[in-house]
């Protein structure tokens, strides 16, 4: 599987434990051209920064993925700086956890707007690119197992990934006679910055969620994205419009 001569755009990259910033540095160690991208300026700097150290091609911008001419912006300052977009990923996220009772509108709507119309908008921004060039491309939008299975307290979380996986098969529908290739993600429990932090405020929960995992452990960033970087590459020439569960067989159960 190789990446070579392909620029990819990676939205929520700024964790170091976190699934934007592994997908960037396996695109980049595959040889691709990347551009990450966060609402935290100075930490997704720093990432890009990093990667360089190691040779690769990557850049990096501040970016509200809720912002519409945000992201008109974001993609022509990638084709400015690496002269075209072949990939993109749809990565940031928030997740509001809260029991109906105590989810206000406020709190509903912050997590559409993140989750889901981003989704859309990055969708839109990177189809106009991959049109006006011609050649085809490829688009990953991270949804989760909150998508595909009921969680309690996580209803609006659930409702904007399960939102990201059917409008993905949607525009993958639109697009497929063009060769841009549109599929999803679905993480299940992986141990990123997000997940620690919740581990540190209900520490008892980790052995009972490894426990409820057949592969008896919570999953890596990289396992995650592999998944990405082979849906990116054309070893999946033939694949759109698909949903790649990656969870240790948590919802196979």
């Amino acid at each position: 599987m190789t990446l070579q001569g392909k620029t990819a755009l990676i939205t929520g990259a700024a964790s170091e434990m976190g699934l934007g910033f592994a997908t960037a540095r396996m695109m980049a160690r595959a040889g691709a051209r990347v551009m990450i991208t966060d609402i935290a300026a100075d930490a997704v700097a720093a990432r890009a920064e990093e990667l360089r150290a190691e040779g690769h091609e990557v850049a990096a911008l501040p970016q509200d993925v809720t912002d519409a001419a945000g992201w008109d912006a974001v993609v022509a300052a990638t084709v400015e700086r690496f002269g075209g977009l072949d990939i993109l990923v749809n990565n940031a996220g928030i997740a509001v956890l809260k029991w109906m009772d105590a989810l206000e509108p406020s709190d509903w709507q912050r997590q559409i707007d993140v989750n889901l119309s981003s989704v859309y908008l990055g969708c839109r921004a990177a189809l106009k690119q991959m049109r006006v060039q011609g050649t085809g491309g490829s688009i990953v939008n991270l949804s989760s197992v909150a998508g595909l299975v009921g969680i309690p307290g996580a209803a609006a979380y659930a409702a904007s990934k399960g939102g990201v996986r059917i409008m993905t098969k949607a525009i993958a529908m639109e697009c497929a006679k063009e060769n841009i290739r549109v599929n999803s993600v679905q993480p299940g429990v992986i141990w990123t910055d997000m997940q620690q932090v919740a581990i540190k405020d209900n520490p008892d929960q980790y052995d009972a969620i490894n426990a409820a995992i057949p592969m008896g452990r919570m999953g890596e960033p990289d396992d995650i994205a592999a998944m990405i970087a082979f849906l990116a590459s054309d070893a999946a020439k033939y694949v759109t419009g698909g949903e790649f569960t990656v969870d240790g067989g948590l919802t196979a159960q």
